[in-house]
């Protein structure tokens, strides 16, 4: 009964920043449990090669390249998912991008370009997805945030801190919204994963390990992991809440 609990089957789930990192494991996982799996991401050769992979683990799976900072082609992406699977059981934003520096190292294009990523693409695709989920009374959607919203950031910039930390504050207001509705609304703030995109130098990586209770660097399964929680029917109580995967960084 208790890994029943956990499955998703008959569930279709819809992933950003899909083809790589934290999304290729939510999305591996979530094909684990059973979920029909729609893989988003910009690089149409990585997207291929992520679906491909997931293919040969005998995952059903689509793959949909899209610039998710335009509104246009997320509602084309969405349009698709719904053709081929009728429906979108779970949504997951994850997709961002970051930038390490101060203040002084960047410009407005810098600043409007992580939010256009990081945050608009969360809104597109809940604005896109929100009636669909209303009308069958039931939804899942997952924001993948940072502890950088809390903390101000261990390795990004101020535009990541601040599009990491609209994403709590969205996470919150869409709960509201839409929980009456039988729709949660979650977030996940990680610390720092072993990614391509959070790569770090040798003395970078010490330093940071040094901040780290744990002793290690967190893997993009510890996300996936919690996102299968979120996800499943074991979290049908929790809405509107941040669950923090930091290895210790910051305790609340």
């Amino acid at each position: 009964m208790l890994p029943e609990i956990f499955s998703l089957t008959n569930r279709v789930a819809l992933i950003t920043g899909a083809s790589r990192g934290i999304g290729f494991a939510i999305a591996e996982i979530f094909g684990a449990a059973g979920a029909r799996v729609a893989l988003v991401a910009k690089d149409e050769t990585r997207l291929r090669d992520a679906a491909e992979r997931l293919r040969a683990e005998n995952f059903e799976v689509m793959e949909c390249a899209c610039d998710v900072a335009v509104e246009a082609q997320v509602n084309d992406v969405v349009s698709r998912v719904m053709e081929k699977f009728g429906r979108v059981d779970i949504l997951v934003n994850n997709a961002g991008i970051l930038q390490a520096g101060r203040i002084t190292d960047f410009s407005a294009r810098d600043w409007e370009n992580m939010l256009a990523v990081n945050l608009n693409s969360a809104f597109y695709f809940c604005r896109a997805l929100a009636p669909m989920m209303m009308e069958q009374k039931y939804g899942r959607i997952i924001n993948v945030s940072s502890v950088s919203a809390f903390t101000g950031g261990v390795s990004g910039s101020v535009q990541y801190a601040a599009s990491k930390g609209g994403m709590i504050s969205m996470t919150k207001a869409l709960a509201r919204d839409l929980t009456p509705y039988n729709i949660t609304v979650n977030a996940i703030a990680p610390g720092q994963i072993e990614t391509d995109m959070g790569a770090l130098s040798d003395e970078a990586r010490k330093r940071v390990l040094a901040m780290i209770p744990l002793g290690r660097l967190g893997t993009p399964q510890d996300i996936a992991y919690c996102a299968l929680f979120l996800a499943s029917d074991a979290a049908s109580y929790i809405t509107g809440a941040t669950l923090d995967v930091n290895g210790g960084i910051l305790k609340r």
